[in-house]
């Protein structure tokens, strides 16, 4: 697919309780690697196969729960482009001047109709993933750090009216609709699965009442037995599990969810078909939503989707 416009989820802002015990969390035990840390207070990863500065960044807070999330583009024409567009459909903007992100670029940031702070930038420094860019082997030892996840995948937010946002992402960013769940109604959408590439999503959404809520970040793993080692790993350090290791009926992508230390829900992921545009959407009743949730069990886990920050 050649991709011209919002390239993928470039990086998302975490709010933690303790910022060190988060840290090491996401050192440690996740297998982020730490590439820096600013003025603001702010502590940035990256996972090993990620060729960008940074893609999640921690600071400490009172309240766990998402700042803010951001999308690469192709080149700053792309980027003043998508700006004029947001614009001019009566959504407003601001820029967030270049380095005021460690080794990021200008931003371009907005409120969705959710609640959520969504940004838009097309530079950010290239430090590399570890290997040579001329005959490299297939990994490195930070591969083996922990759960080591290839990179961050995406985000699924809860809010209102993700109709509204349905619209913004289809007609403006150039995403698609790859699945979605109705409501008990039969008609209303109650969730969204939406990709700007070939993978199964790039970013979801859940209709909920309070705006700009996070019900997880989730980390790429390259296969089904890297997700059960994330699972062994995820024991040996008393991390509290949400659900799994299962398979997903909506995008088949088999999972683990679990919490970081300030319950900020995370996913590690693998699988999940390839979509392109031109494919209809694929759609999921209510009656079949515990199927698409968790396809083994059929059930709908009551913490997945009530506990959100």
């Amino acid at each position: 697919m050649a991709m011209t416009g919002v390239l993928r989820p470039g990086h998302v802002q975490i709010r933690v309780f303790d910022l060190e015990e988060s840290a090491r969390f996401y050192r440690d035990v996740m297998g982020l690697v730490e590439t820096g840390r600013d003025n603001q207070g702010r502590v940035y990863f990256k996972c090993w196969d990620e060729r960008d500065h940074n893609s999640y960044i921690i600071r400490q807070a009172e309240e766990a729960g998402i700042d803010f999330f951001g999308f690469k583009v192709l080149d700053t024409a792309t980027l003043d482009k998508l700006e004029a567009d947001l614009n001019a459909y009566g959504i407003e903007t601001t820029r967030m001047a270049a380095g005021e992100m460690l080794e990021t670029g200008e931003r371009v940031r907005f409120t969705l109709p959710t609640g959520h702070v969504m940004e838009l930038y097309a530079e950010k420094s290239s430090v590399g993933n570890g290997l040579p860019n001329a005959n490299p082997g297939p990994w490195n030892g930070a591969s083996e750090q922990g759960i080591a996840p290839v990179r961050l995948d995406h985000m699924l937010l809860y809010g209102p009216n993700v109709a509204a946002n349905k619209k913004i992402f289809e007609e403006i960013l150039g995403f698609f609709l790859v699945e979605r769940v109705l409501a008990e109604d039969g008609q209303f959408e109650a969730a969204l699965w939406l990709s700007c590439s070939h993978k199964v999503h790039d970013i979801a959404f859940v209709e909920h009442p309070e705006p700009g809520k996070l019900h997880h970040c989730s980390f790429l793993m390259e296969s089904w037995e890297k997700v059960l080692r994330a699972g062994d790993i995820m024991s040996m350090n008393e991390v509290s599990v949400d659900i799994g290791p299962t398979r997903h009926g909506i995008t088949r992508g088999c999972t683990i969810y679990a919490w970081d230390p300030s319950g900020n829900r995370f996913e590690t992921f693998m699988g999940g078909y390839q979509p392109y545009p031109d494919y209809e959407t694929i759609t999921w009743d209510w009656d079949h939503f515990p199927q698409g949730l968790d396809y083994p069990q059929r059930k709908l886990h009551e913490s997945f989707l009530t506990i959100v920050t």
